[in-house]
């Protein structure tokens, strides 16, 4: 509800007030924050579970997005989805289990692709509701996670936007707005609160497929998918390496673009002010350090990144002197008048 009301605010009052707080310099750190900070899925998950279908798949996808022409190339991910499938097939089929950690990070003798959980799953299913329970306690401990989901909203509406080349500052208020609409239905029947996933935002700058009526449609198709739980099988039972060799393309571009709003926005690193929260943000979001506050709470990862860096910004801000603030100074410095210039002197 809190972010509901936040996105209303910023729609009501203008996305200047989200980009006082957030110029560019601290944009681009939470988007970079955002892509590095899913680094450690990649190589603790999913690419350890088949290092060489991985490497594989990763080369394929890169090979499809820059060298294929027009459809094929924004269908490159889907594109190299089959490839590691298929590959995953042909390595069981030709050398048997692979032993290596699964899912869960043990390791185990396994196949590749295992379509059991297929076969014994049902073409229809419902999920299980039930109603919410308010804690008053868990409400307080939760709310300062909605500072780093507005700069999180902000850093991804701000990466589509650098994509696109629009302008989309009047849609950032409707943006932060819905996602807290989300979460609120979501969690009304007894689900889990939703957030922008920054994986899409990768499929967009791979595919360069910006269309609303393009994402309405998988939406739409995402939730009758949801309600098959043979496809939700099917989706289950992608090798972990297919998955580590698309997502290390995918997590990398939307970090570096990150790296793109410093780069067109001038940001000078040479200044204190920018450089050292930044550094102490990304670090904390990349690495994903954890800052626990009793044992049912604790802010890691892209909350804290989001926070340090912001907060850290503006506090260094106030106490800045000038100079480094960008300010002009009070006085002009000019040099007092010399006089006529001597002859030969020019």
């Amino acid at each position: 509800m809190v972010l509901l009301a936040a996105g209303l605010a910023v729609h009501a009052l203008g996305a200047h007030v989200v980009h006082a707080v957030l110029p560019p310099v601290v944009t681009g750190a939470v988007v970079m924050i955002i892509g590095f900070n899913l680094a450690p899925v990649v190589a603790r998950t999913y690419w350890p579970q088949d290092q060489w279908v991985a490497l594989l798949t990763m080369a394929f996808t890169i090979g499809a997005m820059v060298v294929a022409r027009g459809f094929w190339s924004r269908v490159a991910v889907f594109l190299g989805l089959i490839f590691g499938y298929l590959l995953s097939w042909v390595l069981d089929r030709a050398f048997g289990r692979i032993h290596s950690a699964n899912a869960a990070g043990q390791l185990t003798d396994h196949w590749r692709v295992d379509l059991s959980g297929v076969r014994t799953a049902d073409w229809f299913g419902l999920p299980s509701l039930h109603g919410p329970d308010f804690r008053f306690s868990a409400v307080l401990l939760a709310l300062p996670v909605v500072v780093a989901l507005i700069a999180e909203n902000a850093g991804h509406v701000k990466a589509v936007a650098e994509m696109t080349g629009d302008d989309l500052d009047p849609d950032l208020g409707r943006a932060i707005a819905a996602d807290g609409t989300a979460s609120m239905l979501a969690t009304a029947a007894g689900g889990p609160a939703t957030t922008t996933y920054a994986e899409n935002i990768g499929v967009m700058a791979a595919t360069r497929v910006y269309s609303t009526a393009a994402y309405l449609c998988a939406a739409l198709f995402a939730i009758l998918c949801g309600l098959c739980p043979k496809f939700g099988a099917v989706v289950a039972a992608t090798p972990g390496g297919v998955l580590g060799g698309i997502t290390v393309v995918l997590y990398g571009m939307i970090g570096l673009l990150g790296a793109k709003i410093w780069h067109e926005n001038a940001v000078d690193f040479g200044n204190p002010l920018n450089l050292v929260p930044i550094a102490a943000g990304v670090i904390i979001g990349i690495g994903d350090v954890s800052l626990r506050f009793t044992s049912d709470f604790a802010l890691n990862g892209i909350p804290l990144g989001t926070i340090v860096t912001i907060a850290g910004y503006h506090v260094l801000r106030l106490f800045a002197p000038p100079h480094l603030r960008g300010e002009p100074p009070l006085l002009d410095a000019a040099e007092p008048d010399q006089g006529p210039a001597a002859p030969g002197q020019g």
